[in-house]
């Protein structure tokens, strides 16, 4: 059961006194909506890119999904997608993780259930693929959804839970953009599907180390190396990758016997744990790479791709 409780935080006034009266109405861009899930209630927000309505063509559909400790409004907000997603045409849904429920009103952090990671939701065992999958047939059913091109992308443990979508929904998703994350769950060889992939990190992150080990929260993180070379092998790709060196990054592409690029790495010199070229989340958060820009990149991949 959908339900829109809060409705649009703004209107495209297509409208004004004085014009003609026959002229379309308000319409709305931006919705705050729930659905439940197994019994909990589950918090999104819908954008809509402010072309919607003034065009018939099916819309590209991209989830961005937090980190720990984030929410929806705060992905949105941070990561430059509604920006991103009025220049392109492509609608926009940012899910909240499940809240901690501790019953102290301290700490209640929203976490994704992404394998071996994070907190409240791995420990519940929270269905996050259900309820994203549920998401997707929602959205596609009631707006103009290309279901040929929806797109996940996310930041730490939301990239980690982009990661579980592909593996196991293969068939509804197009690409993946992971920033700052690894893949933690189970690299399942007898599951079949091609998703590209798209991996951004950097070198000097310590939270979630590129190179696995102890990292924040006290989780020990695989190689981030382990996640994209199982989607080498997934996607059918050559093992040896072409590698171009920037200055300040260096590009790993790996691609089918096509020539088709399905799995790419970013690997930045500079930043943290931080998403590429967005300002500092929080006062604790690390200084983001400068180098490259995430958004654009991982818009650039997904433009690229689409389900048969």
């Amino acid at each position: 059961m959908i339900i829109n409780f809060v409705g649009a935080f703004f209107c495209w006034l297509l409208f004004s006194c004085g014009k003609d009266s026959t002229q379309p109405q308000p319409a709305q861009f931006r919705f705050t909506e729930q659905v439940i899930i197994d019994g909990i209630r589950r918090t999104y927000i819908v954008k809509l890119p402010d072309n919607y309505y003034q065009k018939d063509s099916a819309r590209p559909l991209v989830i961005g999904l937090h980190g720990t400790g984030g929410n929806a409004e705060q992905f949105e907000k941070a990561y430059g997608f509604e920006q991103k997603g009025n220049e392109e045409g492509f609608i926009t849904i940012y899910p909240d993780g499940v809240e901690k429920k501790d019953g102290l009103g301290l700490l209640q952090i929203r976490t994704w259930n992404a394998g071996s990671c994070c907190d409240y939701a791995m420990y519940s065992n929270v269905n996050d693929v259900k309820f994203i999958s549920t998401l997707i047939d929602n959205i596609n059913n009631r707006f103009n959804v290309n279901k040929k091109r929806v797109y996940v992308t996310g930041m730490s443990n939301g990239g980690m839970m982009a990661y579980r979508l592909a593996s196991e929904l293969p068939g509804k998703i197009a690409a993946v953009g992971i920033v700052s994350g690894d893949m933690v769950a189970p690299k399942d060889a007898s599951r079949k599907g091609v998703v590209p992939i798209l991996h951004i990190h950097a070198i000097r992150d310590t939270k979630v180390p590129f190179a696995g080990g102890i990292g924040i929260g006290g989780y020990d993180f695989p190689p981030a190396m382990d996640g994209i070379n199982y989607w080498v092998s997934r996607n059918n790709c050559g093992k040896d990758p072409e590698i171009i060196q920037h200055e300040g990054y260096e590009v790993r592409s790996w691609s089918n016997s096509s020539g088709k690029t399905l799995v790419q790495c970013y690997l930045t010199g500079d930043g943290g744990h931080a998403w590429p070229s967005s300002e500092v989340q929080g006062r604790r958060g690390d200084t983001p790479s400068t180098v490259i820009n995430a958004t654009n990149l991982i818009w650039d991949f997904f433009d690229q791709c689409a389900l048969p």
